[in-house]
């Protein structure tokens, strides 16, 4: 994937701005939810609104490492647009009854877990983890669960709000290439210094402890919904083949740490899962009660159109 124009980009972005109220939210098609759906469904959209919201957070302290000024106002404007995108998503689930006024869905453990360590430590990471790890979120669990869910839900306006997500998406992971591309710029061995320098802070592996069980657990819900687990990893696929087009993105030694990671996660053989989904099944065990209050920044979802 070439490098794009920022300036250009940007231009674009706020050319295409939309909001919830632009939207019929009591247009017909609402009663197309079959009840054999409707369970799965409400969990699978639960999970889809904090992950957007994830990346909201991760967007947001990507803005503050940003190289220049241009980069750092389109990151303003994805963390904006992820919370957007997690607004409409629970708009469809009130539109479709699965949520009581004011009622925010909870996040699954893992979900909670990531957005503690995304609170306290996001923004002490160098561009380089965060603008790695988000092209993979954003290609695989983004782009296989918005495909799969207009696939399986016959309600229009429901494909109507994800064409305007999907059409803000598109313009993250071009910029999420290029800045991964922009990230192997200069020499293989400052690059590799740097690279195992950061390997070295106990945050970083606190949020692999994090990362890799929240993986595991989206992968066993999105297949209970019913997509078929080989999509999933068709789709982490194309992070490796868009990452790895050009030489600056191939010197990059992140896009290497996370594409030798996609492998081990889509090769269901690997000894990796073991211990994983070991990690999985001991945060169910978690109690509430020990995890620190939600960040205030989460209070910034809601369902209402006027928001």
């Amino acid at each position: 994937m070439p490098l794009i124009d920022l300036e250009k980009t940007l231009a674009r972005m706020k050319a295409s701005q939309w909001a919830l109220a632009d939207f019929d939210w009591d247009a017909p098609g609402a009663d197309k939810i079959t009840p054999e759906q409707w369970p799965k469904l409400k969990a699978f959209m639960a999970d889809l609104t904090w992950i957007e919201h994830v990346g909201a957070r991760g967007f947001a302290a990507m803005a503050k490492k940003a190289p220049n000024d241009t980069l750092k106002e389109i990151y303003t404007y994805f963390h904006a647009e992820e919370q957007r995108h997690a607004n409409a998503e629970l708009a469809l689930m009130k539109r479709w009854g699965m949520l009581e006024d004011g009622e925010v869905p909870e996040p699954n453990i893992n979900l909670r877990l990531v957005i503690e360590w995304l609170d306290k430590y996001s923004d002490d990471m160098p561009i380089e983890v965060l603008g790695s790890v988000i092209p993979v979120l954003e290609i695989t669990l983004d782009g296989a669960l918005c495909k799969f869910l207009l696939d399986t839900v016959d309600d229009p306006l429901c494909h109507e709000v994800f064409k305007r997500i999907n059409d803000d998406e598109a313009r993250h992971l071009g910029v999420d290439f290029h800045v991964l591309e922009m990230l192997g710029h200069g020499k293989s061995y400052q690059l590799a210094l740097k690279f195992m320098g950061t390997w070295m802070s106990p945050k970083l592996f606190l949020g692999v402890l994090t990362y890799f069980p929240l993986l595991n657990r989206m992968r066993d819900n999105i297949v209970a919904m019913g997509l078929p687990e080989q999509k999933l990893y068709d789709s982490m696929k194309k992070f490796e083949r868009f990452g790895g087009q050009t030489p600056e993105g191939r010197r990059n030694p992140w896009y290497h740490t996370m594409r030798f990671h996609a492998r081990m996660v889509i090769n269901r053989k690997s000894f990796y899962h073991k211990p994983v989904d070991a990690l999985v099944k001991a945060s169910n065990y978690i109690p509430k009660s020990v995890l620190p209050e939600m960040p205030t920044w989460v209070t910034k979802i809601t369902w209402r159109p006027h928001a």
